[in-house]
């Protein structure tokens, strides 16, 4: 086990190696023509460079080898996230069509898989322990592939994804620490630096986008480090909690595919109707928008904390107050579609007065 020393070392580490990395991997995408060109789906109006999760997975590397982290599952672990960032660089620089992205996605998760690190069981009330048996190897593809996509799809903004992942591996990194899993804790600590290294470039006005190498790096490490740590934690509804914890990406990727399919088209077909898409178009400023998502997942990570120690029928309370905030917020927004207001249209209509009619 390290020492609290060595956790804020490589944190540091981490943070300096991206902050300084980013420039040089700037001028790398540019000289490369790994650059993001402007189109009607997208805000920024100028030509980007948008190699940046290179310098993510290089602060990483370097806090990887100051704390050398230690886990029979470490080699295929750090196979897949080879073939994620190779992946990754390969669309930011030619824009590979989505199938060889989901089978790249595909080879690592299964990779992955081979090492046994799994999703082997997870616990429900009144029913306890159940285990997934031979499921636990799709179910574990199936969660890492859609993790590793869901923080693709809300990298729209600048500092998006990066703020979004940085809070869902704090509140990972606050559970780890609860319950002694000191192997999360060294994972949570390096990921993070890197990531708020990077984010000083990457914040609003963006100098540098992280591209898929970097979008695809962090949803794949933190289908990792869930997997490793949140779906280990024995509690009353061990599934869940990471689900909380990613609930805004993972929410964001649902509600999606549910508008795409009311609107009868295929659910890879892209638009701009994600949740900062829409926030701007309420009116917020593109900072405004960045900061308050950065407000929903650290309101979620918080509830993910609590719920990971609460009673029975406070876990039920604080899920269902969590479902019906996602639906109102989904509502409010437009993520559905602007007329599809069901909650809140029920709401106007329990809370609406009706005024007495005068008598003629």
């Amino acid at each position: 086990m390290h020492s609290y020393i060595d956790y804020i070392v490589a944190f540091i580490l981490s943070f300096t190696v991206a902050v300084l990395i980013t420039p040089l991997v700037k001028k790398l995408a540019i000289k490369i023509g790994a650059t993001d060109q402007p189109n009607k789906r997208k805000i920024h109006k100028d030509i980007m460079p948008r190699l940046g999760g290179l310098a993510i997975f290089i602060g990483v590397t370097a806090g990887f080898i100051y704390l050398n982290p230690q886990s029979i599952y470490m080699t295929e672990v750090i196979i897949g996230a080879f073939i994620i960032v190779i992946i990754g660089i390969l669309d930011d620089r030619f824009t590979l069509p989505a199938r060889y992205k989901f089978l790249g996605q595909l080879v690592a998760a299964i990779v992955v898989v081979s090492s046994g690190l799994l999703v082997e069981k997870f616990t429900v009330p009144f029913f306890g322990v159940v285990y997934l048996d031979f499921f636990s190897y799709p179910v574990t593809v199936l969660w890492i592939v859609a993790i590793t996509n869901a923080i693709n799809l809300i990298d729209g903004l600048d500092g998006l994804a990066a703020g979004v992942s940085s809070i869902a591996m704090t509140s990972i990194l606050i559970m780890a620490f609860a319950d002694s899993q000191f192997l999360v804790v060294a994972l949570c600590f390096i990921l993070i630096g890197s990531t708020l290294g990077f984010l000083v470039h990457n914040f609003y006005p963006a100098k540098i986008f992280m591209g898929d190498t970097g979008a695809l790096f962090l949803g794949y490490s933190i289908s990792i480090i869930s997997m490793l740590g949140l779906f280990k934690n024995i509690t009353l509804f061990s599934f869940i909690i990471p689900i909380i914890v990613l609930a805004v990406p993972i929410f964001d990727t649902v509600f999606a595919i549910i508008r795409r399919l009311l609107n009868k088209r295929s659910i890879a077909a892209p638009d701009k109707l994600h949740l900062h898409y829409c926030l701007v178009e309420l009116g917020f400023s593109h900072r405004a928008a960045v900061l308050v998502i950065y407000f929903f997942s650290a309101c979620f990570g918080f509830s993910a904390i609590i719920f990971s120690n609460a009673t029975l029928w406070m876990s039920f309370f604080i899920l269902i107050i969590l479902l019906i905030a996602l639906q109102f917020i989904a509502e409010f927004v437009g993520l559905i579609g602007k007329n599809r207001t069901p909650l809140i249209n029920m709401f106007r209509r329990l809370f609406s007065v009706k005024k007495p009619q005068k008598d003629n």
